[in-house]
């Protein structure tokens, strides 16, 4: 079921979240009417913000206080936690309550935990059309939190304005996997723990990769954060609101939809393929003596 848009407005401005979390629900669910409500939608410039990086990195932990500093802004602000399914039901195994929890209440902040599903890239596969849906109901910030499982998140920053990779000092394995994919589509760095031993000296490796890497384009801010005790937050803001105005350079701003609607395009060509009918011919196909992948794909191609 769908909801006028003006009610879920109404709803979001009065710290109501009830409307939205129904709407994002039968969004996920694909149920009747899905299409003809995104076409209805008119998001405003509201900045997308992608935080990704490696188990432990304290994502949740920065984002929690980049929340606290909105929000004395009286500003609104949603929060999309993407976490492993559970491969029993294909919901989050992580929940709202568990984090962020000190907003979980507060009628400035919505937070929303949701299953990534098998989806891989780290994101959800309804991810385009919910942030689309929270830009246009009245919030002023959009948080994407990814499930955090490596190089293959490279796929939300083809979502968001700004995309942020958080790191501890200890990380030097995760930066050395990354190499290029993850390490290009970073608009800024944080090194998170930054009072931990060794800090400095990782932060000087991490810079001079991105320098070796990154010789023709602008090298990406590092920066230094103590998110449990909120050192480095301001600043960390102030370099977010300056990628916030980078976004909208028509440039950049071309690029990010350019990928958002190939993605688009993509998923709506994919939505009418049975997936247990393809697996079950694959299986079958696969028994044949001269079995050619291509081939078999070319039955689907057409």
């Amino acid at each position: 079921m769908f909801f006028p848009l003006d009610d879920i407005r109404t709803g979001v401005t009065k710290g109501d979240f009830l409307l939205l979390a129904k709407t994002i629900t039968s969004i996920e669910n694909k149920l009747p009417g899905t299409d003809v409500f995104l076409q209805g939608l008119v998001p405003g410039g509201v900045p997308i913000i992608g935080i990704t990086g490696p188990p432990g990195a304290g994502k949740s932990t920065l984002i929690a206080q980049l929340i606290g500093h909105w929000v004395e802004q009286q500003k609104k602000v949603a929060v999309l936690s993407v976490d492993p399914s559970s491969p029993y039901h294909q919901g989050a195994i992580l929940g709202d309550r568990i984090r962020m929890k000190d907003w979980y209440l507060n009628p400035q902040v919505f937070i929303r935990s949701l299953a990534s599903r098998g989806h891989l890239g780290g994101l959800n596969s309804s991810m385009i059309e919910l942030t689309t849906l929270l830009q246009s109901v009245g919030f002023d910030y959009i948080i994407i939190e990814t499930v955090g499982v490596g190089q293959s998140e490279v796929e939300v920053a083809a979502l968001a304005d700004t995309t942020i990779v958080v790191l501890v000092p200890e990380a030097g394995d995760e930066v050395q996997m990354m190499k290029s994919g993850l390490m290009e589509v970073a608009d800024l760095f944080v090194v998170n723990k930054s009072d931990r031993p060794d800090a400095k000296i990782f932060a000087h490796h991490l810079e001079q990769m991105l320098m070796d890497n990154m010789q023709d384009t602008q090298m990406p801010k590092v920066m230094h954060t103590v998110a449990s005790q909120g050192v480095g937050i301001a600043a960390l803001v102030l370099a977010i609101e300056a990628e916030k105005i980078k976004s909208h350079q028509m440039e950049r701003l071309l690029k990010l939809r350019m990928s958002k609607l190939l993605q688009l395009i993509l998923a709506h060509r994919m939505k009418d393929i049975n997936q247990q009918a393809l697996k079950e011919d694959l299986q079958t196909s696969l028994g044949q003596e001269k079995f050619n992948l291509f081939s078999f794909a070319k039955k689907y191609l057409n």
